[in-house]
């Protein structure tokens, strides 16, 4: 690889992950409430937690902002090094978002889980497929009700449509996109299978139970 193209990806890293360290959440929760995200529901300062605490607006403005933070780092990054690393300038600067927003230094590299970040990031680069493996991720929690299976599905399905559309280097950090999104909802994996997991939603509820009604024996 030529110098130049292996300084302009670490730069789109390293520009993403600025962007990515900004936590909507955070800014949010405090203008809300007063307290940091970290106080409220389970401590995390993602769009999920935000929501069920503090009301839909509040949600989708943490969604609106984590949406913007990974545009910009994106289209920045596009802007600055696309002429010589073509579309490659988004597939790292969303994967420096993801850290960012994962593990931001001032917050002890303790962030959010990065679920909003990565669909968009996702959709930003691959347009069709991104926006696919999004929408089968959401059917997914929406029918199961369990948010820590779409976020690890969403950036598996990705990987194979990833490396057919721009080759290896593609596919391999979409893998390692999806190993962390693994990483960071292991334990809720862990407590979907133990059945302590909370439902995202009612329908999801409903659809085990119509399932039972039919499958099971009287």
């Amino acid at each position: 690889m030529h110098p130049d193209a292996l300084a302009a990806r670490l730069a789109c890293i390293l520009l993403g992950y600025l962007f990515g360290s900004f936590l909507t959440a955070e800014v949010v929760a405090r203008v809300v409430s007063g307290k940091s995200a970290r106080q409220l529901g389970t401590g995390n300062p993602g769009m999920a937690n935000i929501m069920a605490q503090l009301g839909k607006g509040a949600g989708l403005l943490t969604l609106a902002g984590d949406t913007l933070k990974t545009v910009a780092a994106c289209g920045a990054a596009y802007y600055a090094t696309a002429p010589l690393i073509g579309q490659a300038s988004i597939l790292y600067a969303g994967l420096g978002a993801v850290l960012g927003h994962n593990y931001p230094a001032w917050a002890r590299f303790r962030g959010g889980k990065g679920v909003a970040v990565t669909c968009v990031w996702l959709v930003l680069y691959l347009p069709f497929w991104g926006t696919l493996c999004c929408i089968a991720g959401g059917a997914l929690v929406l029918w199961l009700g369990y948010l820590p299976l779409g976020a690890v599905v969403i950036p598996a399905l990705a990987i194979l449509p990833a490396w057919l559309s721009y080759g290896p280097e593609s596919g391999i950090l979409t893998l390692a996109l999806a190993i962390i999104m693994f990483s960071r909802h292991y334990h809720g994996l862990l407590r979907i299978r133990q059945g302590t997991e909370p439902r995202f939603s009612n329908a999801a509820i409903q659809n085990e139970q119509l399932y039972h009604s039919i499958f099971s024996p009287a």
